[in-house]
């Protein structure tokens, strides 16, 4: 592709050696990735400075650069103002706008992305369509796997992903976005059909400087949907409730407050003694869509996975079903084929006691987990925490207390602490003074813990202390990433389950 085509509708501040008519056969970012006639995108990142290697670019034949400082080169160079808006842009045009040929809904909120973003994938495969996701867990589509490094992906690799889905004639695609993608431009020149705002609370504080600031690039998802998307928007959130004026998009409003017919959708009956949520789904009023209505009506949902975030994850599946014109019974039917995302209130055992493990982030994802294990059934709780690290002291604290307050009615017959140093990288690693406030929170509340340094022998320790009908939760982010294999291999070795196979394969088959 000729550069002048890919530099259409970009906003060039200056240029030097501008040759217009060079043919470019990549447009590349990482200099591992370029070859000859390439276009380099020298951007910015958090850790190091794409204009630090323009000279290596070169050398692997990159013939053009754009860049936010002009450098000391002979090569073409394009300046810009943000070389990440940049790229997005120039990705887009070289991969001819794949987007617009897709049928794509984009899901943010501070938790449940992922679990929600397989719920709806599974309601699209349960009606025939072929399917794409992108996420934490992987981009896949096709016979296309890739894990993932970032929860969304580069906007030059999401945009090589959807011209790749469009060849291989996928029809919907699903992606969790994520606020690192949005401030980072990474879904700028995404076209998506439907948008979703699902909670909000605190989270990456040090990442982006202020909750203000998160909220700010959290709602740019909705903000700037174009006007033929449909926003689908939790209600319960008034931060959330006041995009619904500052949006094109068609909004569809939801609650989770029982019996709440204010709004758009919502529930009732809910029940979540076994741990798997039961409840009433009410479409409040007829909504008119584009080309149809979905009707006034209510029906009911039986979940095969555990907790109240699977609840409020599938309301917002239901409705993406809705408004793809799915039948209720196919929806119903795919969210019965849901069995769970790793880590999500995942229950890994469930025989003479019950294992829970959880991806226990900050204190929304805490009230809902810790709510949900106070409407089950069980005689004692046992409770191990992997301590957040690297996440700074100010979240460390806020999640004690919020683990705090819930104790005071969950009232775990045993509590334990990990450090997980055994397998947490640099970026997790707890440090002396994220430790130190969870131990003043407890100490300031008379809370006793046992704390481990490894998280092997945490795992093993307060499995070790479960009887019949007990329940063990396992909560923590990156630092209970391998609690779930320890677990299970416990349980096997110790002859505790009739299912060995089934569990093997259940580790073998694990992510985390």
């Amino acid at each position: 592709m000729k550069l002048k085509e890919l530099l259409k509708s970009l906003e060039i501040l200056d240029s030097k050696n501008l040759k217009e008519d060079l043919e470019i056969s990549t447009v590349e970012y990482h200099t591992d990735k370029v070859k000859k006639d390439s276009l380099f995108v020298a951007i910015k990142g958090y850790k190091t400075d794409g204009h630090k290697y323009i000279k290596k670019a070169l050398e692997k034949g990159a013939v053009a650069i754009v860049v936010e400082d002009f450098q000391d080169i002979e090569a073409p160079q394009i300046k810009v103002k943000n070389s990440r808006i940049a790229l997005a842009k120039i990705a887009s045009n070289f991969y001819g706008d794949p987007s617009k040929e897709l049928n794509i809904v984009g899901v943010t909120a501070t938790n449940g992305k992922t679990t929600t973003a397989f719920m709806i994938e599974s309601i699209f495969k349960e009606a025939k369509f072929k399917t794409g996701i992108s996420g934490t867990v992987y981009t896949k589509y096709a016979d296309t796997i890739i894990p993932s490094i970032l929860t969304t992906p580069e906007s030059k690799d999401l945009q090589f992903y959807f011209r790749d889905m469009v060849e291989k004639g996928i029809e919907k695609v699903v992606m969790e976005v994520s606020s690192s993608a949005d401030e980072l431009h990474r879904v700028d020149n995404v076209d998506f059909d439907i948008v979703t705002f699902n909670n909000l609370s605190r989270e990456h504080i040090d990442q982006h400087g202020s909750f203000e600031r998160y909220y700010e690039v959290k709602s740019r998802l909705i903000r700037f949907a174009p006007e033929h998307a449909i926003a689908i928007l939790n209600m319960d959130f008034d931060l959330i409730g006041v995009l619904k004026e500052k949006t094109r998009a068609k909004v569809l409003t939801y609650s989770l407050k029982e019996e709440n017919y204010e709004y758009d959708f919502s529930i009732g009956n809910l029940d979540l003694s076994s741990g798997m949520g039961k409840f009433t789904f009410y479409v409040n009023r007829d909504i008119k869509l584009k080309d149809f209505t979905i009707k006034k009506q209510k029906f009911e949902i039986d979940l095969n996975v555990a907790g109240y975030s699977s609840v409020m994850n599938a309301v917002v599946a239901i409705i993406v079903g809705l408004v793809n014109r799915i039948d209720i019974k196919i929806i119903i039917k795919g969210l019965e084929n849901f069995k769970g995302v790793e880590r999500r209130f995942e229950m890994i055992y469930d025989e003479k006691f019950k294992i829970i493990d959880d991806h226990f982030a900050n204190v929304r994802n805490i009230d809902v987990s810790l709510e949900t294990l106070s409407k089950m059934k069980y005689k004692n709780l046992h409770f191990l925490y992997a301590i957040r690290g690297n996440r700074g002291v100010h979240l460390n604290e806020e999640n004690a207390e919020k683990i705090v307050e819930w104790f005071k009615i969950l009232k775990p017959k045993n509590f334990y602490a990990s450090l997980s140093k055994e397998t947490v990288t640099w970026k997790d690693e707890v440090s002396k003074e994220e430790l130190e406030v969870f131990e003043k929170v407890m100490k300031k509340n008379n809370i006793n813990f046992k704390l481990f340094e490894n998280l092997e022998e945490s795992v093993i320790s307060i499995l070790k202390c479960a009887k019949e009908d007990d329940l063990v939760f396992l909560g923590g982010c990156q630092g209970m990433d391998k609690g779930a294999k320890y677990a299970l291999n416990y349980i096997i070795d110790s002859g505790l389950t009739k299912k060995a196979d089934e569990l093997k394969e259940k580790i073998n088959s694990r992510i985390c």
